[in-house]
Order: structure tokens, then sequence, then C-alpha cells
């Protein structure tokens, strides 16, 4: 067996950066030579995860065969990355392979660590906790929500960059919603426990979310980072992060958004930072030291929310630059840290947050999106997969 390999591009990871990014090359040229490695089977679109969890979508509208989304002259190769070798312009796969390139593109995304909360391996999926960050998962979050009659229903955030930073907010406002439509949210406490210092980073959001915080009685401990799941006892237990002092909350539900970062392959490399993400440039997505190296999405060191929406921005700019570099032109694409979270705040009802690196709103619609709107909501639920599947993912949107 042939254990060397040579592609003109390499695209590590098959999620939602990786697949944009082949779709737009092969689109860009004739009879391209990409490789893009990737071990799933499937490809899952994630965004509507806080919906199934809430009843309101079903979650195999959410899953494709991965094989349906590759690109049409791309090579696809179902292995996993385990080593980077940068200065020799290859990597080394899982089962022993050594894949060489003229240029690299890195999306595998971010890394859940379930293991990192204590008890939480054991108590997932039953007796009331549960989580929209897993395929698998999701529909117990709808399960707990329906079984909760009183007693505290609390939603975590925890002290680590995650995967849409909205989302565990949004889960808390569909549950909020269920329990005032069952006439039950008096004898239940909802209960947001975050470790960050407020419900939301962009001021213009963060006003109006704070309004609907008051309004509906949340009840929010901020700086408050679980550390443990008591299971038998269903009891949570924060560090609070001013103090270092311990606080334990029974639940009847808890969500749990678990700590997450970078995938251990990529903070072992020598293309990660210090922080461990891939360390590219934040305009041009070019690594700061391997110039035919390239990242988007989740794993890469892009001071931005980590989002779908983002990615759908940065794609084409990681592109056109790989291209005028490749023509021996100037990369002058530049990404302006653009990235939205359609903020979901009950069931019909959704706040449209966008925003760039420097936290000033970028609003796409002529009207405030600082207050719910059908129309958004209808957008997240129904619009906005749809120009996934057909346009992101095919490299067109």
């Amino acid at each position: 067996m042939d254990t060397k390999r040579k592609h003109q591009f390499v695209i590590v990871g098959g999620g939602t950066g990786g697949i944009a990014v082949a779709a737009r090359l092969a689109n860009a040229l004739q009879s391209p030579d990409i490789c893009l490695i990737e071990p799933s089977e499937k490809h899952y679109y994630q965004p509507l995860w806080t919906l199934v969890g809430g009843g309101a979508s079903d979650k195999e509208s959410t899953v494709r065969d991965m094989a349906s989304l590759i690109p049409e002259g791309v090579k696809w190769l179902r292995d996993r990355v385990s080593e980077f070798v940068p200065d020799e312009n290859y990597v080394k796969t899982a089962d022993g392979l050594e894949i060489h390139y003229e240029y690299l593109i890195v999306a595998p995304g971010i890394q859940i660590n379930w293991g990192a909360i204590d008890g939480l391996k054991e108590a997932i999926g039953h007796d009331g906790v549960c989580s929209n960050y897993s395929y698998e998962l999701v529909d117990t979050t709808w399960k707990a929500i329906q079984a909760t009659r009183e007693g505290n229903a609390i939603f975590t955030y925890p002290n680590t960059p995650i995967k849409c930073g909205g989302a565990p907010q949004k889960i808390m406002w569909l549950a909020d919603h269920y329990f005032r439509k069952q006439g039950i949210r008096d004898k239940v406490n909802v209960v947001f426990a975050s470790a960050g210092p407020r419900i939301f980073g962009v001021e213009k959001y963060r006003i109006a979310l704070e309004k609907l915080v008051e309004e509906r009685s949340i009840d929010t401990r901020y700086k408050h980072n679980l550390v443990a799941v008591r299971g038998p006892s269903k009891e949570a237990v924060f560090t609070h992060l001013d103090t270092g002092e311990t606080v334990v909350l029974p639940y009847t539900m808890l969500h749990v958004t678990p700590p997450m970062g970078p995938p251990d392959f990529i903070k072992q490399s020598p293309i990660a930072n210090e922080g461990g993400w891939v360390d590219v440039d934040k305009a041009t997505l070019q690594h700061n030291r391997f110039k035919n190296i390239y990242s988007l999405g989740d794993a890469s060191s892009l001071p931005t929310s980590k989002t779908g929406a983002a990615i759908r921005k940065q794609a084409p700019v990681l592109v056109a630059n790989l291209l005028a570099q490749i023509a021996g032109q100037p990369l002058n694409a530049a990404y302006d840290g653009y990235t939205s979270c359609p903020l979901v705040t009950g069931y019909g009802r959704l706040i449209l947050a966008e925003f760039d690196y420097d936290g000033k709103p970028v609003e796409t619609f002529p009207f405030d999106q600082s207050k719910e709107r059908l129309s958004m909501y209808l957008m997240k639920k129904h619009l906005l997969p749809a120009m996934y599947w057909h346009g992101m993912m095919r490299g067109r949107a």
C-alpha cells in the first residue's frame, strides 16, 4: 500500500468550514486537486438543535450523509489527521498515511470536553440532565422540559469559548415560554447560571435581553461555572469565579452547555498558538508563520463568535486570498469579524444579533433587530437551513 499521497489542496475537516471551502474551490478551478480528510459519515446542521431541544423541529431534518455534500471532483479521505508536519508540507493520519500538500486548509471544528465536569458523563441523558450539544442527546432536552413541573430549571454556560455563544440562553427562553403556556411558570424557577459576567457581550442586544430577563423573572447567576453534577441527589455544583466559593443548586432539570476547546491534535501541533487554536491572521485567515496554511471556523484563532454565520463570511475571504496567493497577487480580501447570533427568545420570537470584531452591530435588515420578531424566527427555522444546505454547502452563499 502506498502510504504517501500528494495533492494541491488538503482540507482538514468536513464540517461547515471545510465543505464550504471545498465547494468554493471546486467551483473556482477546473479539474481541482482537492483532498478532504474527514472520518465522519454524517454532517449535521447544528444551529437547528436549539429548536429540536425545544420541541419545535425534528432532529432528523438536521442530518445529511457526508457523501452527499462532498463537491464533485473532491477526493474524500475517510480518515483523521493525527499530526501536522508543516515544515515539510504534509499531515499524518490515524491510518498511517502521509498526505502532502501545496496548500492546507484547517477546519476541524471545536472539541467538546464532556469529561471536564465531574459526574456529567454519568448523569447526562436521564433524570432531567440534558444538552443540545449532541445529536444523540438533543432529544433528552425536550423530554426534560416536558417532565419539569416545579423546582429549578437550570441552564448553564461554561468558562470556555463555545460554538454559538447565544445557544445556552436560547433553550432557556424556549423552556420559559413552554412553562408559561403550561400554566406552571410560577412553580418553576428558571435559572441562567453563566460563567460570564452578563447575558450578552454586545451592548445593543444586551440591553434588550436584560429587559426580557426582568420581564420574565429569569434568575440570573453570573460568574457561576459548573464544575460537577451530582446525579443521584440532583444537585449542580458551581464555582463562583470572583470569590472561589462553591455554590450548590438543586435542580429538577439541568441543561448543560459543556466546556469546549481546540481539538487535542490541533493544540499539540506546531500550527497552534499559545491558546491551542490555529494561529491565523484575523483579516486574511492566512497562518501567521506557515504561509501556505489557512484556517477558518471554530478551531481558528479568529477572535469572533464561533458560528456558522461567521464561517459564511470567512469562507469567501479565505478562498479569495488563497487564489490570490497562487496567482502571485497580494491578499486583499479581509474578514471584518462579522458573526450572527439568531437569539430565539421564545416560540415565534427572535432577536437577530449581527456584529463585527469591534462588537458594533452590522445588521442586514432595515429595522431594529434588537426587537423580538416572528419573521426572524421563521427565517431561522425555515430559510437559514435551506440557505445552508443548498447555498453555503454548494459554495454559492
